[in-house]
């Protein structure tokens, strides 16, 4: 199924028109042709330049643009990581509560309380190794 398409009409140095005419006529396309492809290589390099891909992120994250917008520029894989990034940064932790409070101090430390020593055997385990 074809993509629907949208007319864009801008005006560009004309210069760069005349060039980019050269071009086509050279690689017997169309000059929409050119400028579709010029675009998405540019859309291309921009998808794996670092700092658009932060400026993106933070965008995201401050509400500007939408997930579908990140998907198309970024991918489904890409878009999918940023937006469960984007849930775990908004969560709030939970803070755990206990039902019948914390037991005294003297209720936890019932008992006799154990201290390390140092054994024998650590001692034959040091010789054995020298």
């Amino acid at each position: 199924m074809a993509e629907e398409k949208a007319r864009v009409d801008f005006n560009a140095p004309k210069s760069l028109v005349e060039r980019a005419d050269s071009v086509v006529e050279i690689l017997d396309i169309s000059r929409t042709r050119l400028l579709i492809d010029a675009l998405e290589d540019e859309l291309e390099e921009l998808a794996n330049d670092e700092e658009f891909r932060r400026r993106l992120s933070d965008a995201y994250y401050d509400g500007q643009v939408d997930y579908d917008t990140v998907e198309a520029i970024l991918g489904r894989e890409e878009a999918m990581r940023l937006k469960l990034l984007r849930e775990s940064i908004d969560r709030t932790p939970a803070i755990p509560t206990l039902k019948d409070g914390l037991p005294s101090d003297d209720a936890f430390y019932d008992g006799e309380i154990s201290e390390w020593t140092e054994s024998n055997s650590a001692d034959s385990d040091d010789e054995s190794r020298a």
